[in-house]
């Protein structure tokens, strides 16, 4: 049976298998738009939904939206570089006027961080006008900052008014810093249309590199180079050209043409200011000094490490001393950053009593820290045998000055140019401790200890010298001695309103006895003459009002007794019996000491345990 082939489909027809049509589906025409009242004017189409919002007002800058958009990532990246130099400016300046950096660093950051955010909240009311405002906060941004640093030194020199001038001016600076960056997000929103974490990774980036240019530039640069009045004006000119240079630059279109000649005019003001201001540094730097020190100004230069200045302080014609060391030609006062560490008319009494009892036993070899006048050095020299002294002093511009200056050549006797002087020119600590690994200048293991070392260093409350009073110190320290050296280390003051200063005594105490040493603390002999009416004793010695006397403590391996060599030169201050109204301390010994101080804790470790 042949099977017939399967016939095809029958075309559709649209029809229901009962072979009846089917209705098509009517298609539903598109909802009319409704009808515009008589007159309105017809809207526009709507913007097709791939090219995405526009910005209000639309980008009109003089380049293209990618490189307006660098350009203006170059200025945030300029501006936080100025910003972060005035924070550091504010930081160093009361660090050198009042000391205890740490406190200082805690007061102006803390006061900017704050600022920053109120600068934030208050920048919101006006990135609608971002281009305009931003120009105004740069242009007082440059203003206030380039002239901060000046107007802090004469609140401090003229007004006695530092302290509360620097919460104000850090509060102003960082609110100023504060609104920079919600106008800058503004302004990039405004070129090109990108997702909000994008623009702000884009900020942040210009922020944070800006930072580390600025901090790496401020101690390595500005300081250097043009010193701190100058360098934060140099700063605020840049920072005054990168942001309203800026504005007036890519987004001159936006602005009518009185806010550009506004801006135009202000940005000429702000730099008229600052450069009359930069020119007139040196003459306002004179000016504080002959205020704040009222004799003469002998020397004043800003060295690497500090600012060194010597002035005269009393009249010429003082006696020469019993040993016949001739008069200074006039009264002098050494200051290192503001601070008085040398008085010619007291130093005599101080060196004296700090020097002579530790060279009461061995003293062939001895080692200086610090004491870079060359009075400690002097009063050493007057032993004919020591036959070498190394004296360590991180500052060659203090050693280059009292080597050649004539007031203070009058009063070291000319120390520099013994034959026996070695001058190592180094920081205390990293020297003890090449030193103490065999190496540095006259180190190695067979190199013959120094008989003894006198610490005639910055205090202890000076942040830097921190470190030079801790138990690493002065184990280094007795890593060097002989087996009968001895030690004598200057401490902080001792009349009964400074209790930091016998707070420091005890400490450094303390800190010698941990390594091991046995010590005995003293204080130098009173002026041995009573004042004049007018407050100037007639011996030369220190005027009423005078800072008050340091202590000493004298440490070796076996108990140091206090009292002078018996071929001691003739001395001023001092006699057989040592102590003209100073003496030992041992009376007034706590009966706990506090706990000695170490490199993590320097206001001492209240766990050591030896």
């Amino acid at each position: 049976m042949t099977q017939e082939p399967e016939a095809p489909p029958p075309p559709d027809t649209g029809a229901t298998p009962s072979g009846s049509p089917v209705p098509p589906t009517p298609r539903t025409p598109p909802p009319a738009a409704p009808s515009a009242p008589p007159g309105a004017v017809p809207s526009a189409p709507p913007t097709p939904a791939a090219e995405g919002p526009r910005p209000p007002g639309g980008p009109t800058t003089a380049l293209r939206p990618g490189r307006a958009r660098a350009v203006l990532l170059l200025a945030a990246f300029l501006c936080a570089a100025c910003g972060l130099v005035y924070e550091l400016a504010l930081v160093a300046l009361g660090s050198y006027l009042i000391g205890d950096s740490v406190t200082q660093a805690s007061v102006v950051l803390s006061v900017m961080v704050f600022a920053m955010g109120v600068g934030s909240l208050l920048a919101k009311r006006f990135t609608s006008r971002a281009a305009a405002a931003f120009a105004v906060v740069e242009l007082l941004l440059g203003l206030v900052g380039g002239l901060s640093v000046a107007a802090l030194y004469a609140c401090f020199v003229w007004l006695d008014a530092y302290r509360p001038a620097l919460v104000a001016c850090a509060f102003v600076v960082g609110t100023l810093i504060g609104a920079e960056m919600p106008l800058i997000m503004a302004l990039l929103e405004r070129l090109r249309q990108q997702a909000l974490c994008r623009t702000v990774a884009d900020v942040f980036a210009a922020d944070y590199v800006g930072g580390l240019i600025g901090g790496l530039a401020f101690p390595f640069l500005l300081l250097p180079v043009l010193g701190q009045l100058a360098g934060a004006i140099v700063v605020g000119g840049v920072n005054a050209l990168a942001g309203a240079v800026v504005v007036l630059w890519l987004f001159r279109a936006d602005l009518g043409r009185r806010p550009r000649a506004l801006l135009w005019s202000g940005l000429l003001a702000t730099l008229a200011v600052l450069a009359v201001s930069w020119s007139l540094t040196g003459h306002f730097e004179a000016a504080a000094r002959r205020a704040l020190y009222p004799g003469a100004v002998l020397h004043a230069e800003r060295s690497e490490y500090q600012q060194v200045t010597l002035v005269a302080s009393a009249p010429p014609g003082g006696p020469a001393d019993s040993g016949g060391t001739p008069a200074s030609p006039s009264g002098v006062v050494l200051l290192l950053d503001g601070t008085p560490v040398l008085d010619s008319a007291d130093e005599r009494r101080l060196h004296e009593a700090m020097v002579h009892p530790a060279l009461a036993g061995p003293r062939s070899r001895v080692l200086i820290l610090g004491g870079g006048d060359g009075m400690a050095l002097r009063e050493v020299l007057r032993y004919p045998d020591v036959t070498e002294v190394t004296l360590v002093e991180v500052d060659p511009a203090v050693t280059r000055l009292a080597a050649t200056h004539p007031a203070l050549t009058a009063l070291n006797r000319h120390a520099y140019d013994d034959p026996r002087v070695e001058v190592v020119h180094a920081d205390a600590f990293g020297w003890l401790r090449d030193r103490a690994r065999g190496g540095g200048a006259g180190g190695g293991a067979d190199a013959p200890g120094y008989d003894v070392a006198l610490c005639d260093l910055p205090p202890p409350s000076v942040d830097d010298a921190a470190k030079l009073y801790t138990v690493e110190f002065y184990g280094m320290l007795g890593s060097v001695l002989a087996p009968d050296g001895r030690i004598a280390v200057r401490t902080g003051a001792l009349d009964a309103s400074a209790a930091a200063g016998r707070a420091d005594l005890w400490r450094i105490t303390a800190t010698l006895e941990a390594t091991g040493l046995h010590t005995t603390p003293y204080r130098p002999p009173a002026p041995a003459t009573a004042p004049t009416p007018d407050g100037t004793p007639p011996d030369g010695g220190t005027p009423q009002g005078r800072p008050a006397d340091p202590g000493i403590v004298l440490a070796g391996r076996e108990p140091p007794p206090l009292r002078l060599p018996a071929d001691a030169p003739p001395l001023r201050h001092l006699d057989a019996s040592l102590p003209r109204g100073g003496g030992e301390l041992g009376a007034s010994r706590p009966a706990a000491l506090p706990p000695p101080a170490t490199l993590p804790h320097p206001e001492g470790d209240p766990h050591w345990d030896g």
